[in-house]
């Protein structure tokens, strides 16, 4: 099952890689931002999961032991959290504001930054939350109105028009890929929720 995984991260990480490319000129992600891993809810699936404590398993004990730590307090304030539903929080893999276990980090975690669509639906498109903070696509931000305007990216010069990606979790994780590259993700569910069966 892994080695399927893998397969299909290659050819994830392939597309990706041509989609980020083709919308470089609306990208900011570089290393060290970490937006995108704070203050959220991180979907997993069982099989993420086990790739991503593969990961873990590679580093060494002083990695590890901060990982746990950072685990145990968050596990912590979601056992005393009281608010609404959901309980965000920092991903316990991020060291100052890297990832440390970037190849086996999530699929939610690879796709981040780019607009995604439904497949087959350009009308439902859904833009990074980072563009509020000045970040992806914020240059074609139409603030007036909060959408992307194609105006704006004429307006700039820029050759390349913004795209949208069928890039959503849902179909990566959906039927589709799974009887594509005969894998199964199993059990989805918030990064953290998988420590809480741990540490019950």
């Amino acid at each position: 099952m892994i080695e399927n995984y893998e397969k299909f991260l290659a050819f994830l990480n392939n597309k990706l890689k041509d989609f980020f490319e083709e919308q470089k000129p609306y990208i900011s992600c570089h290393k060290g931002c970490a937006k995108c891993c704070k203050n959220a809810e991180f979907p997993f699936s069982f099989l993420e999961f086990k790739y991503l404590l593969m990961g873990f398993l590679n580093l060494d004990k002083e990695t590890q032991d901060i990982i746990e730590n950072n685990i145990s307090k968050i596990v912590e304030q979601k056992e005393k959290y009281e608010g609404e539903p959901p309980f965000l929080y920092d991903c316990p893999f991020l060291i100052n504001d890297e990832c440390s276990v970037y190849d086996y980090r999530g699929i939610v975690c690879r796709t981040f930054g780019l607009i995604t669509e439904k497949e087959g639906d350009e009308n439902t498109r859904r833009v990074p939350f980072c563009i509020n903070d000045g970040l992806n696509y914020s240059i074609i931000l139409d603030k007036k109105h909060n959408k992307i305007s194609g105006k704006l990216y004429k307006k700039l010069g820029i050759k390349q028009k913004p795209l949208g990606y069928n890039v959503g979790y849902k179909f990566l994780t959906g039927d589709l890929i799974q009887k594509r590259f005969n894998i199964d993700f199993g059990e989805k569910k918030a990064l953290i929720d998988w420590f809480l069966q741990k540490y019950d």
